[in-house]
């Protein structure tokens, strides 16, 4: 049977759980991994539609004016029947995505990794001190080196 008290205690115990997990939760945001992600993500979506009017802008033109056509989706269809096989469009995305590697590449990642070198080469690490065990040792091989006398 269920009383009063067992049923308050139930229901702390459900709030202390939320709160517990809203702290986590709290938390988890706070950190920077969390904010740099979204940043990240928006950041991602704006150079998106930058690339796309490069594409749109600049390269498709580029292929309308070699190819006869404003882009490659329907350069090269193959008819089966009802059906259209367009590997065209297939290159269009592959170009497309070609297209955002490189400008990834070269705007972010290459700048990042060449900052990472230069403050890695003005950082160079301090050799690390013997551990003390290494230093006592150290002490008494001397030590006796000093005492030891030699014989005739």
């Amino acid at each position: 049977m269920t009383t009063p008290s067992n049923n308050f205690n139930k229901a702390t115990n459900a709030i202390r759980e939320r709160s517990g997990f809203l702290n986590g939760f709290k938390e988890f945001i706070s950190r920077g991994n969390a904010v740099e992600l979204a940043v990240g993500i928006v950041i991602g979506a704006a150079f998106t539609s930058v690339v796309t009017a490069i594409v749109e802008g600049l390269i498709n033109p580029l292929i309308g004016g070699i190819f006869g056509k404003p882009n490659l989706d329907n350069i090269w269809t193959i008819s089966l029947g009802d059906a259209a096989i367009m590997p065209g469009m297939v290159l269009t995305a592959l170009l497309n995505f070609l297209i955002v590697a490189a400008a990834i590449y070269f705007i972010v990642v290459l700048p990042l990794n060449t900052l990472a070198a230069r403050r890695k080469q003005g950082e160079e690490p301090e050799p690390a001190a013997p551990a003390e065990d290494v230093i006592l040792l150290q002490e008494i091989r001397d030590l006796l080196a000093s005492q030891a006398k030699p014989r005739p």
